[in-house]
């Protein structure tokens, strides 16, 4: 299954959530895994982005639904990257 890098920036309201219910980052996580999304590893960061969560989605169009649907909610913004592990890369057919 393809793999993402999923960047977040909370906007004021998204980070007050998370100070008024801290759960809510698990909750969250749970409804991304609704969507057809694993969620494989999470992390609060330091610096441009809020939290980096490393995610596997069946495809390209499923990862960006997730995105739409997280982006309508107004409390972050997103950056998608799809990940190519680097020995996959270098493999010539």
């Amino acid at each position: 299954m393809p793999t993402y890098v999923l960047l977040t920036k909370l906007t004021a309201n998204g980070a007050q959530t998370i100070v008024n219910n801290p759960e809510r980052i698990g909750e969250v996580s749970g409804e991304i895994e609704q969507l057809g999304v694993k969620v494989k590893a999470q992390w609060a960061t330091l610096g441009r982005f809020d939290f980096v969560n490393v995610v596997e989605a069946p495809d390209d169009e499923t990862m960006a639904r997730v995105t739409l649907e997280l982006s309508s909610r107004g409390t972050g913004r997103y950056e998608t990257l799809r990940a190519i592990p680097a020995d996959e890369l270098m493999k010539s057919d």
